[in-house]
């Protein structure tokens, strides 16, 4: 089970770590090629027994209620990418001289011959944007395409079902790189690092070298972003492909090797002739929707993947235009009285709300959930120039109270106890109190929702219907 195909799965004995969106196209697959799958899942709700029935009647065995202990002659672990490298099922494996492989790389060494090039996204934030913007490109360059992996679509079934694709845009975080040692990809992209899931890799270093990953063994470019030094660092430490470039995108002008803006112009310096001298122009900003500066980053992203696979200018111009971004990232739902109100409730960490915040210039902000750890001092010293008031909400709300006191004294605050349904429509209508016509009122929590609410597209939900009563 070293390196390589594995291309006889008939009797090989693979233990599925964990049932859930990616443990059970896993199951399945490896049952379908012939292995003898068994599945081990810590839990046994409801909706665990309702899956390992669906799995048992196609003769999987399913173990719920011990993900720890290894079964006996297990030769592969196929892991969900969420379960923690430290976990005694993972001691056991190494102790057995077991490989321990994610979704991902299943996927990847289950590739047919001459199967779709990969061009694969991580970072702390924008990864889902970015791959949507670089398919939406890829269609426009009549290319067959798909957007898969973290994104919900399963890149199992990208692989192993029946349609075919010339180029894949792939999204992975961080947990399904940790667990992916041979993928090469084309190319690839590190948009941004900032502290996040330090919990599960156990410290900063170990998260960017998971990260780093994705740069391992790309064969055209390797696209890093200029503003955030740590993604260059990665791709000087990758072991790439002979040939292979560094490519930056800024929000600046582009030197050589780089995608930049000018003039109002998203331009390619990288994939050009004589690239000292002469620029491509690509888009409009915009043609970038909504054109906020974190967003015109993940698009010269998309770009430069799009430009690394041989993707023509005019692709890139098409595919951004018609690109509409998922519901909650930086949505605008309403203007009030003067007062534009945008839902921005994917902002779920510092470094999302810290973008979504410099997009605009004077702010009422919504802030506040379950901090996983984080700290807001420099959130908040970074934008108290922009806002006008804040409204708290959440269980860490004290969190950002405290910071607020100590960056932006003068800024009013409310503190919102309340946790239930209602509480929603009580911050908006705070917030529209402290609001003047010309402001935003962000709803940028910088925070994740599982207090109040089932996650965040119902926390965006909840705001989009508070600021239409307000309407009403």
């Amino acid at each position: 089970m070293g390196s390589g195909q594995v291309t006889d799965w008939q009797g090989k004995h693979v233990t599925v770590a964990g049932l859930g969106v990616s443990g059970v196209p896993a199951a399945k697959a490896l049952h379908g090629l012939g292995a003898r799958v068994t599945v081990v899942n810590d839990g046994e709700d409801a909706r665990a027994r309702e899956q390992a029935a669906e799995l048992e009647a196609l003769g999987v065995t399913v173990r719920l209620g011990d993900g720890d202990t290894l079964p006996d002659s297990t030769e592969l672990i196929v892991t969900a990418p969420g379960w923690k490298p430290d976990k005694p099922l993972f001691a056991a494996a190494d102790a057995a001289g077991v490989p321990v492989w994610g979704d991902v790389e299943l996927a990847w060494r289950l590739r047919k011959p001459g199967a779709a090039d990969w061009l694969a996204v991580t970072g702390t934030n924008g990864k889902t944007t970015t791959v949507q913007m670089l398919a939406s490109i890829l269609e426009a360059a009549g290319l067959r395409t798909a957007a898969v992996g973290n994104i919900g679509v399963s890149l199992l079934d990208a692989v192993l079902g029946d349609e075919e694709y010339d180029v894949l845009a792939v999204e992975l975080s961080s947990y399904q790189l940790h667990w992916a040692p041979s993928l090469r990809a084309h190319s690839a992209a590190v948009l941004n690092l900032a502290p996040d899931h330090l919990d599960w890799h156990g410290s900063m270093e170990a998260y960017a070298r998971d990260k780093g990953r994705i740069y391992e063994g790309n064969r055209i470019a390797s696209v890093y972003n200029t503003a955030d030094k740590a993604t260059e660092d990665l791709v000087r430490e990758a072991d790439v492909e002979e040939g292979c470039r560094a490519v930056g995108f800024t929000l600046g002008t582009p030197g050589p090797s780089q995608l930049g803006v000018v003039e109002g112009l998203l331009v390619d310096r990288a994939f050009v002739e004589n690239r000292q001298k002469n620029a491509q122009e690509l888009a409009e900003v915009a043609d970038v929707k909504p054109a906020a500066p974190h967003n015109i980053a993940n698009a010269l992203a998309a770009a430069a993947l799009a430009r690394a696979y041989g993707v023509p200018a005019g692709a890139v111009r098409e595919g951004l235009r018609n690109f509409r971004p998922d519901a909650h990232r930086i949505a605008h739902v309403a203007d009030v009285d003067g007062v534009a109100y945008v839902d921005d409730s994917k902002a779920t960490n510092t470094h999302a709300a810290q973008a979504s915040l410099a997009a605009y210039d004077s702010v009422v902000w919504i802030a506040g959930g379950l901090a996983k750890g984080a700290t807001f001092d420099e959130l908040v010293a970074g934008a108290a120039g922009r806002l006008r008031g804040a409204v708290l909400i959440g269980k860490d709300r004290a969190l950002l109270r405290e910071a607020l006191a100590r960056h932006a004294p003068e800024v009013p605050v409310v503190d919102l106890e309340r946790t239930d349904t209602g509480a929603m429509l009580q911050a908006v209508q705070e917030a529209r109190r402290l609001a003047r016509p010309g402001d935003t009122v962000l709803l940028a929590p910088a925070c994740a929702s599982m207090d109040m609410f089932a996650n965040y597209n119902k926390r965006g939900d909840a705001f989009a219907q508070a600021v239409r009563e307000l309407g009403a």
